[in-house]
């Protein structure tokens, strides 16, 4: 659908936060704390960026986009090509990351540009009266993006964590000190921010279940040690190579088949595909890794094969 970029703010030096707005004035389609939207760009490429905003208003979605100096082109495209006023495609929101439903407290952890999706998650848990605490951490104070909606609303709920500041220091231990089954913690970040988290709840006995991560960024699709292998599709002939510098979508494309993506990173689930028979070697961040261990569903984005031969069925 069609959105009118309605106002851009300029949050900190490399993060822009975008309003957008209906172009035809009805209110926009509802979505959940966590919920993200893919964004059509004129370069031709689809990124997905988190809501902001609280998700009981209907007339406005806001999008946070960190200018990243590694960009591939999209982060780079809506802070260059874009102004207000100009007509955005949107794709309807998606969540992959929303609140459990059996959260009756919550700790929330947003590392630099992870902020965006923990925001409008800030904004459910209080409109729920859900007692929570946000934990942010940036590495200056001029890296604050969403500071003054933050100390507008969530005052008593806010800890910033700054790196050049030792005063404001996390003692994570102690954050995590009390588990509970019905407690559930959020995160979002840079990947390495994530799994210190992640594995410091776990050394404190928080359980599987009570642990929720949002990635932006996953590893390269395809690496240096990569190895070619063979797609066979059930119902086919077709044995199609997939070499080494390149992924399977990739491969699958060029032999004329069509598969559905989006993040082309193994975090949205788009082109997710089934497998008959082989084992593939996972690289995505959107399956578990119990669905891992099936081996019944593969990323052809950025995953690749254990086995010289994997068979997949598409639909």
């Amino acid at each position: 659908m069609d959105v009118r970029i309605d106002k851009i703010h300029q949050l900190t030096a490399n993060i822009r936060a975008f309003e957008l707005v209906s172009t035809t004035h009805d209110p926009l389609a509802r979505f959940s704390a966590g919920s993200h939207i893919d964004v059509h760009l004129k370069n031709g490429l689809t990124r997905q960026y988190s809501l902001s905003n609280s998700s009981y208003e209907n007339h406005r979605y806001v999008i946070g986009v960190l200018n990243d100096e590694n960009s591939r082109g999209g982060s780079r495209c809506m802070h260059n090509e874009y102004q207000e006023g100009d007509i955005l495609k949107i794709g309807q929101p998606r969540n992959f990351f929303e609140i459990h439903a059996e959260t009756q407290s919550a700790l929330l952890f947003a590392g630099g540009i992870g902020i965006t999706p923990i925001l409008s998650m800030a904004y459910q848990l209080k409109q729920q009266n859900i007692p929570f605490e946000l934990h942010y951490f940036v590495r200056s104070h001029e890296m604050l993006a969403f500071y003054g909606n933050l100390t507008a609303h969530f005052a008593e709920h806010l800890h910033v964590h700054i790196q050049d500041q030792p005063e404001t220091q996390c003692n994570l231990q102690q954050v995590l000190s009390t588990p509970s089954a019905k407690k559930h913690l959020y995160v979002c970040g840079p990947r390495g921010f994530m799994d210190f988290i992640r594995e410091t709840a776990q050394q404190m006995n928080w359980q599987t279940p009570q642990l929720h991560q949002e990635h932006f960024v996953a590893q390269k699709q395809t690496q240096q040690n990569d190895e070619a292998f063979t797609i066979e599709i059930l119902g086919s002939d077709q044995k199609i190579e997939v070499a080494a510098h390149q992924t399977a979508t990739q491969a699958l494309i060029e032999h004329g088949f069509n598969i559905s993506v989006s993040c082309e990173q193994g975090i949205c689930g788009t082109c997710i595909t089934s497998v008959v028979s082989g084992i593939p070697e996972h690289r995505d961040l959107f399956m578990t890794d119990e669905e891992h261990a099936m081996n019944n569903q593969f990323t052809p984005c950025c995953s690749r094969s254990k086995s010289k031969i994997l068979v997949l069925e598409l639909t």
